[in-house]
């Protein structure tokens, strides 16, 4: 995209821009999502950033009008597989909060320094400037949705002390964290002031332009794994709750079908939100646990692309005329999904009732959270789910946000027994990759680079009308 072209989305306030850029104005010292109402700025005075770090490292502050720091994520991270794309995705996921940049290059197998100067050049912040921001978001949402004190925001949200955690929100909010606390917006979840970890954290996860949710709850209804997953309530109004595995602890996790408030109907206002509520043992897995739910629910998205490139097909034409912004759902836990890929929802329940981790405090149907790898390979190390589980625990296979996704594929296939279709699917879903096509099928290159979202158009269209969740079967691509 051209200044002119970003300007023109600032103009007309267009919200299929959010997340893929920032724009500040020098006059006030502020940086906006593209949709933000104020008045427009002359477009002398207008920056542009590919990121929000990059706009709070040249000392801009985040507008409290539109909070460009809770847009939908960059599209763009998800469909690279280069070491931008790979970084982008792993820093979500809280990697250099716990391990630092050192660790993020080791994963990338690059030096600190070339990373550094890779994000730099390309998204116009280093690592560290972008979990800064991160941080700092993160430590906003539990100031306006729990009765956290400060101190116990600070460090749950990865910052080493309460000085740099006030340094930061100065910085980013121009505001203490005690004003931010009080400017917490009106309409937003309920019960924020009594929320707590234990108790549930509520968010709103957004997405950019039309979401067919029924979709995507009809496909976790078929695959719902007894004891980590449960669905719940009539169709178009169910919640889908799960147990999620997390970095220092776990969590159980719950996403309405049902959609926030209506965006404005107007041209320029397109996207909403999931209602979610997480329920953490620790306030430190909060940005890792939205990431993945935001990896499984695919809301980093972007469908107007996806919807221009296959709506010119003339077989999916019509096909996404029927379902514009249909997503192409991943996982929470891409290690579980390669195990329940391989071995079916009837299998992968009775690994659960044998092998899981049982929770401290159930939750309704939900008891156990997913056996890890290095624990089903030393309890049936046999077959190819014992090579699969042995290639997971020791590293030998890789399947984290920061995957190389051809590396994995061939790692993949060279394990015995795994077969083409199964390989797929873990690509597909738990690599994030949006464009897998079905091997063997007819898939013309016109499709790419969306061939995954392609396929969901065609299932979609030929599902029975029967909508019974199943108990046995592969996860589904």
């Amino acid at each position: 995209m051209d200044e002119e072209t970003r300007y023109e989305a600032v103009r007309s306030r267009d919200a299929r821009f959010d997340g893929e850029f920032f724009f500040a104005v020098e006059t006030t010292g502020i940086y906006c999502r593209p949709s933000c109402p104020a008045v427009t700025p002359k477009r002398q005075n207008v920056r542009y950033y590919a990121t929000a770090a990059a706009a709070q490292s040249s000392g801009f502050r985040a507008c409290r009008r539109c909070r460009p720091d809770a847009v939908p994520g960059s599209a763009a991270w998800n469909v690279r597989a280069d070491v931008v794309g790979r970084a982008m995705r792993m820093i979500g996921d809280g990697v250099v909060d716990r391990e630092g940049v050192g660790g993020l290059a080791v994963r990338l197998g690059y030096s600190a320094r070339q990373v550094q100067r890779q994000l730099t050049a390309e998204v116009g912040a280093g690592p560290v400037a972008l979990a800064r921001a991160q941080r700092a978001h993160t430590a906003r949402v539990l100031l306006q949705t729990t009765g956290l004190s400060i101190t116990e925001i600070a460090f749950a949200a990865g910052f080493a002390s309460v000085r740099q955690f006030n340094d930061t929100i100065r910085a980013v909010y121009a505001a203490t964290p005690s004003e931010l606390r009080a400017a917490a917006p009106r309409g937003g979840p309920p019960a924020r002031r009594g929320a707590t970890p234990s108790a549930g954290i509520p968010l709103r996860l957004a997405h950019r332009g039309p979401y067919q949710a029924t979709a995507v709850f009809d496909l976790l209804a078929r695959e719902t794994v007894a004891g980590v997953e449960e669905t719940n309530g009539p169709r178009g109004r169910r919640t889908y709750r799960r147990t999620l595995r997390l970095p220092y602890g776990t969590a159980i996790v719950a996403v309405d079908e049902r959609p926030g408030a209506p965006a404005p109907r107007t041209s320029a206002h397109h996207g909403g939100w999931l209602d979610a509520r997480l329920r953490l043992t620790d306030p430190r897995d909060l940005t890792t646990a939205v990431q993945r739910l935001r990896r499984l629910f695919d809301l980093d998205a972007d469908p107007y692309a996806v919807d221009e490139r296959l709506g010119q097909d003339p077989r999916l034409g019509p096909l996404v005329a029927a379902r514009p912004g249909l997503r192409s759902p991943g996982t929470a836990d891409p290690d579980e999904l390669a195990v329940r890929a391989l071995v079916g929802t009837a299998e992968a329940e009775r690994l659960v009732r044998r092998y899981g981790k049982t929770l401290d405090a159930p939750s309704g149907g939900l008891t156990h959270v997913f056996p890890e790898p290095a624990v089903l390979a030393e309890a049936e190390p046999a077959g190819t789910l014992g090579v699969l589980t042995t290639a997971l625990a020791d590293g030998t296979l890789r399947l984290d946000a920061g995957a190389d996704r051809d590396d994995a594929r061939h790692t993949l296939l060279a394990l015995p027994g795994m077969d083409d279709d199964t390989a797929a699917v873990i690509r597909t879903r738990a690599l994030g990759d949006p464009d897998v096509a079905p091997p063997g099928g007819d898939v013309p290159d016109t499709w790419r680079p969306w061939r995954s979202y392609a396929v969901q158009h065609l299932r979609a269209a030929t599902e029975s009308a029967s909508h019974e969740p199943t108990t046995g079967g592969r996860a589904q691509a």
